[in-house]
């Protein structure tokens, strides 16, 4: 499988990294592009600036010119929070997509988007303050009006960014649970 994975607003960390090895260690192509051109955030609010900074649509467009040279063989496109968010846009937007891996983070959905039956699995924190649970059902029920078959796992107790082991949130149960139940969804696209 080809995945795309886009880091979070943390920017391209060894924790990035050490997800990619580990899709790769499992039999997936993976790319981990730099949309932030080397710049790493050592907190939630540095990195916002970082985004801020360079902008949405730049990030969006940065993202589209990396997923471009392999979209055509059909990728699955993943991503840490704002990693998420930019996956997602890409994925609905991709009639050549094979699945949308989220972790942390998802995206708002614009009215008439469709997709056929795009497979598509969540990952998130129970709670967590950048998906509030408002936020999450809404966001499931307009993915599932837009076509997609839609997978949302919650961890009680973990916070925000639990897969990086280099951050306060970090969960390792959660996120050893996490990889399991990814790595078998990967395996069924």
């Amino acid at each position: 499988m080809d995945i795309m994975l886009f880091h979070s607003a943390f920017g391209l960390r060894p924790a990035v990294h050490a997800a990619a090895d580990r899709l790769r260690a499992a039999g997936h192509e993976v790319r981990v592009p730099d949309l932030f051109d080397g710049q790493t955030a050592d907190s939630t609010e540095e990195g916002r600036d970082i985004k801020d900074r360079i902008g949405q649509e730049e990030l969006l467009r940065r993202a589209i010119g990396a997923a471009a040279p392999y979209s055509d063989a059909g990728l699955v496109y993943a991503g840490f929070s704002l990693g998420g968010a930019i996956a997602q846009n890409l994925a609905l937007a991709d009639d050549k997509a094979r699945g949308l891996l989220l972790l942390h983070g998802t995206s708002d959905i614009a009215e008439g988007t469709a997709v056929d039956g795009l497979p598509v699995q969540l990952h998130v924190a129970d709670p967590d303050p950048f998906e509030p649970d408002d936020w999450l059902n809404s966001w499931y029920l307009r993915m599932q009006r837009a076509g997609a078959d839609v997978e949302v796992h919650r961890y009680a107790g973990a916070g925000h960014l639990y897969t990086d082991p280099e951050l306060p949130d970090h969960d390792e149960d959660a996120a050893e649970q996490t990889w399991r139940v990814a790595l078998a969804f990967l395996d069924t696209l």
